[in-house]
């Protein structure tokens, strides 16, 4: 499937293609490296672009490599979720409740889950 040059896609699918292709990586890579993994027609710029905002967002970790920098995650995409689901329960100053209503809207299964590994613990 090709894509128009001009065609807008969504911030997240770009940033979700990047993540993707650093995991598959799995070591770290500059913003040229990671244009060529995905192969789709995005200018090295934009690249560039969404790599400094997952950096600023502490997504990504980056080292000095020549005038640039060659970029790898902070967490695998299960650490990502988690982070992601840390972030949004400190929106609200009413964490209690956000947590209620979370246990109060899981599957039987996931509230299984659950219960294990606070049993459990660290």
């Amino acid at each position: 499937m090709s894509l128009e040059k001009d065609e807008r896609r969504p911030a997240g699918e770009l940033e979700a293609a990047v993540m993707a292709a650093l995991w598959a990586a799995g070591t770290p890579l500059t913003p040229a490296q990671v244009q060529a993994e995905l192969a789709r027609g995005l200018a090295r710029t934009t690249v560039t672009t969404i790599l400094s905002r997952l950096y600023e967002k502490g997504t990504l970790q980056r080292q000095r490599q020549g005038r640039g920098y060659a970029y790898r995650p902070i967490q695998d995409p299960h650490g990502l979720t988690a982070l992601r689901m840390h972030s949004e329960l400190d929106r609200d100053s009413d964490r209690e409740t956000v947590l209620a209503r979370f246990v109060a809207q899981l599957s039987a299964g996931d509230e299984q889950v659950l219960r294990r590994l606070l049993e459990e613990g660290p």
